[in-house]
């Protein structure tokens, strides 16, 4: 995995004791038309059938993932449509469905800006945001009007929202609208600060947090405190860009302050983020210690990727393996499950010590068993392979 599309990940997942996975809208498809148009979004539709094996999956296990609920609900509409009844058999016959599930990106005048058949992992489906993201671009459209001269507030407005939606800085336009008005109490100029504090070392963020009040009478507590977090967010990135530690302390900070109920979450994710950046597998394995026990609860399955992470970037670090080991232990005795303990078994060989890897390999062999022929091959392979090695 790529160092900045892990960062991405760490990043996505401070939050996951509050997020809930994705908030799908249950109106109608012209509402959400409507509303993506309002929201300058593009609409993300699962397009499934309830008989679907993979559709039931993605269900499952990829929707109700916190770091997909985090970045999806940030940037799309998100809906799913039973193309077998109701509303989907209108919504095929514009467009088609050949295959379950179908994953549509549609703008807000109906167009398919991506279409892809078949269920996708947690990292794959993130990456596809990204990439539609990209796609739904339209910041160069207000761009050129507002290089010519326009500065109505609305297009301003839009212009603003479109740059935060593509991931553009958006900081000069929306300084120069808010250094040009008087009155900062107006409701139009409290919906544009809550839009435009996307960092939180700056001073549109401090104009967010002095008139907290007011812009949550306007827009809703919740909405807040989602801008509040994506703008520690973005200036605790800028301090690993940057390496600076005076920085993702300034981020840790203000989220302290000002959202407190994920304070703790995001400051040991951030600190875990810092050290992977700095290369620093002393201060990451520490930092991943106090996340998995206070953030994920000592759940197997996040103990078993940060066992992988830690032995992918850390390998030649002893503290940082002597922690992945740890994990990957609490993962398999807590899990009890066969690929749990082709990790530990990986990781107790890298540590040298094979008589005890070969012991958890043989356990993951025996509850492979129970788990089918392609898990008990998968397993066998590993143990040849291992074999191989001098064991």
């Amino acid at each position: 995995m790529k160092l900045s599309t892990l960062i991405l990940l760490l990043a996505l997942s401070f939050g996951q004791a509050l997020a809930q996975g994705i908030e799908f809208f249950h109106g109608s498809w012209a509402e959400a038309l409507e509303l993506a148009k309002q929201e300058e979004k593009a609409i993300f539709v699962d397009a499934y059938a309830t008989w679907c094996g993979p559709c039931k999956r993605m269900a499952r296990e990829v929707f109700p993932d916190s770091k997909v609920g985090a970045f999806f609900n940030r940037h799309f509409i998100n809906m799913k449509l039973d193309m077998e009844r109701g509303e989907g058999l209108e919504f095929r016959k514009t467009y088609p469905v050949s295959a379950f599930p179908t994953l549509f990106f549609i703008n807000s005048d109906g167009e398919v800006i991506q279409k892809v058949r078949g269920a996708q992992n947690v990292d794959a489906f993130l990456g596809l945001g990204q990439k539609v993201l990209g796609l739904a671009d339209r910041s160069e459209d207000y761009a050129a009007e507002y290089e010519e001269g326009n500065r109505d507030p609305e297009l301003i407005y839009k212009y603003v929202k479109a740059l935060n939606n593509a991931g553009k800085s958006s900081l000069r336009i929306s300084n120069e609208y808010l250094n040009g008005q008087n009155d900062l109490s107006t409701d139009f100029n409290l919906r544009f600060i809550l839009e435009a504090a996307t960092e939180a070392d700056s001073k549109i963020f401090d104009m967010l947090v002095k008139n907290r009040s007011r812009i949550e009478a306007l827009e809703g507590r919740e909405a807040v405190q989602q801008r509040i977090q994506d703008a520690c967010l973005a200036s605790q990135q800028k301090a690993i860009e940057f390496q600076s530690p005076e920085l993702l302390k300034e981020a840790q900070e203000k989220m302290k302050a000002h959202y407190p109920e994920v304070a703790e979450g995001f400051e040991l994710s951030s600190d875990m983020q810092f050290a992977l950046a700095m290369n620093d597998g002393k201060a990451y394995a520490k930092a991943s210690k106090k996340y998995a026990k206070k953030v994920l609860n000592d759940d197997p399955e996040e103990l078993v990727k940060l066992a992988n992470e830690l032995s992918k970037n850390f390998s030649e670090e002893p503290e940082a393996m002597k922690q992945a080991e740890a994990f990957a232990e609490d993962a398999a005795k807590a899990g009890n499950k066969y690929h749990y303990y082709l990790t530990y078994s990986q990781i107790l060989y890298t540590n040298g010590k094979a008589k005890e890897g070969r012991a958890a390999a043989d356990k993951a062999l025996e509850l492979a068993r129970q788990e089918g022929p392609q898990a008990v091959m998968m397993t066998e392979g590993y143990i040849k392979k291992m074999e191989g090695k001098g064991w």
